[in-house]
């Protein structure tokens, strides 16, 4: 004779010992398939979360790219405008490194608008400038080869004083990376002018007087904190320029061989005075 459980056939040759351990047995299974069962709910509970966490993490990282891009474009348009509107979104933080670091990336950035920004006579603009030109290394490297570096980072804005203020920085930056090279930040200032004004003279086809090595070191003599810099030293900047003229990214035209050519923008370089008179310089362009 057979019985039937619940569960089954209980044969009927089991002792009753026997019967109640098939039935806990039985019951066992039936509470083992129902954990499975709620753990395979579980499992996929949470598998539709996380799917339904990276399509959200993915349109949360579409729209950050999105505003970014647009970002970029307000910058290119208006810098100030677009710096505040990246702030405002918490792409960028409001702080001169967080901003100097955007800038030096300059991910889509136009080299005009970085400049600008740069340039700026707000303070916070200038420690801005200043975080910026940290992030340029210029250790062992000669003033031609460091003003390479920072002039091909953004574009040399047209305004005098935008150009006194970033210029200026650039001294104190390479000064900082290479002591001892010159007796002053003014000295490596003006010579970096200097270099500049070289570069426009050798290269701008309007301007016919190339000055020769002997005039640019003429030129330069006294300005160290009144002593002479190095012959050797002036002959190398002289060299690389002729041989090489700045380079800016994006060229539209306006390039390093126009710069200071107006000379509304040069008078105010004869400020330097007796430290260092341009005026040969300005001559051979005008």
């Amino acid at each position: 004779m057979v019985l039937k459980s619940e569960d089954g056939v209980v044969p009927d040759d089991l002792s009753p010992e026997e019967r109640q351990e098939l039935e806990s047995i039985r019951r066992r299974k039936q509470e083992l398939l129902q954990d499975i069962q709620r753990l395979k709910d579980e499992i996929a509970e949470v598998t539709n979360e996380i799917e339904n966490l990276g399509q959200t993490e993915e349109r949360k990282s579409m729209q950050r790219s999105k505003q970014m891009a647009m970002g970029r474009k307000k910058f290119n348009m208006d810098p100030k405008k677009g710096i505040r509107f990246l702030v405002d979104s918490s792409l960028l933080k409001n702080t001169r490194d967080d901003i100097a670091q955007f800038l030096y990336k300059g991910e889509g950035l136009n080299k005009t608008a970085i400049g600008d920004y740069l340039g700026e006579r707000d303070d916070f603009n200038i420690e801005v400038l200043h975080a910026f030109l940290d992030l340029h290394e210029f250790s062992d490297l000669n003033l031609v080869q460091a003003l390479r570096q920072f002039l091909w980072s953004f574009r040399l804005p047209g305004e005098a004083q935008k150009i006194d203020r970033m210029m200026e920085a650039f001294a104190q930056r390479y000064c900082h990376c290479n002591p001892g090279v010159f007796q002053s930040t003014d000295t490596c200032y003006v010579l970096s002018f200097a270099v500049i004004m070289l570069n426009t003279s050798l290269h701008n086809p309007n301007v016919k007087d190339k000055p020769s090595v002997q005039r640019f070191t003429a030129m330069n003599r006294g300005i160290n904190d009144g002593g002479d810099l190095p012959e050797e030293l002036l002959r190398n900047l002289y060299d690389s320029i002729k041989n090489e003229p700045f380079k800016i990214p994006e060229d539209d035209g306006n390039d390093l061989t126009h710069t200071f050519f107006n000379p509304d923008r040069e008078g105010w370089l004869l400020k330097l005075g007796g430290m260092y008179s341009l005026t040969p310089q300005l001559d051979c362009i005008a």
